[in-house]
């Protein structure tokens, strides 16, 4: 099937056509650096670095930017706070920023503008929309006025009379429309500031985007992304004025991601294939329930002290990107249980193979995609389903809900034939069904490269590679022998409980026992 994705502004799936055939410009709204990364900061990041995966893995030439905001009204308010200036504070925390992407393995982002740097384009815009009549100066301020754009509230289809309706407008009794959203804000004393024809000032947060995006991707970008939040007001006016400026379509598929919720339990990992359905998002029900900074989200890093950063993006990739999260440190860690019987799996490939899951060669692009074992037929064709459902789900809107459940039935369909074939008996097995089972965890190696997990391996825990811990469990496996030997089956039971308390599973193979921990 074709690449069909959700667009927010037409609220239905459409097949996906870019601008200049085989690339795609991709744009995600970035933070406004004046606190540090929260992890509803990474949702938008972890799921559009996929969505770039996955188009380059099916042959696009992708540039994927993200901007910056370091001069905002957040900031200022902030820096005075802290008693530093916004510059400083802006620094400070956008390399916190940069570390939390970096850790999420999110490393597919080709620019990071920031907004202070791109002042002109700005500039250039602004007066295009003056000289166009769209926008006008007002005592050092410059609105723009929405009741000349005919097309204003296509993307959160609403009208200006709706617009104005419970919602918050900048307040100037001066403007010639109460809805009309600044451009330029002239400066106050002590405030940053910047030269323009209307005065010393600092540009609005919408014309930020609209200056960042189409300086590097083009008047018409393929892709704009952000939080369902963004929607509107943000992105709204984003469109407006974009369009207004350049008489160009702005955007040819906005996508928009579910935001972060608190206090809901969400399904386990590898349960049903999530669907997307093509309802629109539920803008306002999500907003209600947002995880944000105001709303006391800790930082992303005090979350990596609990959680394994890989656990965290399957986390985050384990529901359709446009639903909600149900955020908990209870449905994280049910991920990571779950995720467990992956290593496991990799520990049993090196076993009989002699060989690293991590150091398996897989295709990079779906054209070349691992080729499948002829037999056991059976073991073959779910291969090949397994695979092809894969491609199905993320054609299918980037589901990559859908996508982590086919993960989860692909380990299945390995571990059965391991056990079918006996495998991990201890004996070398046969030539031809070790490379039959080569090449399954070669394709979930290639598959799991599109959502960016198991690219190394896990870290090793602080002290286990001293062999102390190898030299206490042989002698422990040891005493657990000699009282199977003995038929002490109630020591022999009591050693093994105990060793589960502690988190150690103890597996007993034909000629050997293993040990690991959870």
């Amino acid at each position: 099937m074709p690449l069909r994705v959700y667009n927010t502004l037409t609220r239905q799936k459409e097949d996906f056509e870019t601008v200049v055939p085989g690339q795609v410009g991709m744009y995600l709204c970035g933070p406004t650096v004046y606190k540090p990364a929260h992890i509803g900061h990474m949702v938008g990041p972890v799921i559009f670095d996929t969505v770039k995966r996955y188009l380059v893995y099916c042959g696009y030439q992708v540039k994927f930017v993200i901007n910056i905001t370091d001069v905002d009204d957040k900031l200022i308010v902030r820096a005075a706070e802290k008693g530093t200036t916004v510059e400083a504070l802006a620094k400070e925390m956008t390399q916190d920023y940069f570390d939390n992407l970096a850790t999420m393995g999110v490393d597919t982002v080709d620019l990071f503008p920031y907004a202070t740097q791109h002042i002109p384009e700005m500039l250039q815009i602004i007066q295009t929309l003056i000289d166009k009549g769209h926008a006008y100066p007002l005592e050092g301020d410059v609105y723009f006025a929405v009741t000349s754009d005919d097309d204003y509230g296509a993307l959160s289809h609403r009208n200006v009379d709706e617009v104005l309706a419970g919602t918050r407008v900048e307040a100037n009794d001066r403007k010639r429309h109460p809805a009309d959203f600044a451009l330029w804000k002239g400066s106050k004393p002590g405030e940053p500031a910047w030269d323009s024809p209307w005065g010393p000032g600092r540009p609005g947060w919408h014309i930020e985007c609209s200056a960042m995006s189409m300086k590097y991707l083009g008047a018409t970008l393929d892709i704009h992304g952000g939080g369902l939040d963004l929607m509107f007001p943000h992105h709204e006016n984003e469109l407006a004025q974009s369009e207004c400026c350049s008489g160009k379509k702005f955007t040819r598929y906005w996508l928009h991601n579910g935001l972060m919720q608190a206090g809901k339990q969400a399904g386990k990992v590898g349960g049903a294939h999530s669907k997307s359905g093509d309802a629109p998002p539920d803008k306002e029900a999500q907003e209600a329930g947002k995880l944000a900074g105001s709303k006391g989200a800790a930082s992303v890093k005090l979350l990596f002290e609990k959680h394994a950063p890989e656990t965290i993006r399957f986390f985050l990739l384990s529901t359709h990107y446009r639903s909600p999260i149900d955020f908990s440190d209870e449905n994280i860690a049910e991920k990571g249980e779950s995720l467990a019987g992956f290593q496991r799996l990799f520990e049993s490939f090196q076993r009989i193979t002699g060989q690293s899951f991590y150091a398996l060669q897989a295709p990079a692009l779906r054209s070349q995609s691992t080729p499948l074992p002829t037999a056991p037929a059976a073991y073959a064709s779910e291969l090949a389903r397994c695979r092809d459902r894969f491609w199905e789900c993320l054609d299918d809107d980037f589901n990559t809900g859908g996508a982590v459940a086919v993960l989860f039935d692909l380990r299945k369909t390995l571990n059965s034939f391991i056990s079918d074939q006996k495998l991990d008996s201890g004996a070398k097995p046969d030539p031809a069904l070790a490379a039959a089972l080569v090449s399954g965890l070669t394709l979930l190696r290639e598959l799991s490269a599109v959502l960016g997990v198991w690219r190394k391996p896990p870290a090793a825990t602080a002290g286990a590679d001293d062999g102390f811990a190898n030299q206490l469990m042989e002698l422990i496996l040891e005493l657990r022998a000699e009282a199977r030997a003995t038929k002490n089956w109630p020591m022999s039971d009591k050693i093994r409980s105990r060793l589960k308390e502690l988190r150690v599973v103890v597996e007993d193979r034909t000629e050997t026992v293993s040990w690991r921990r959870e």
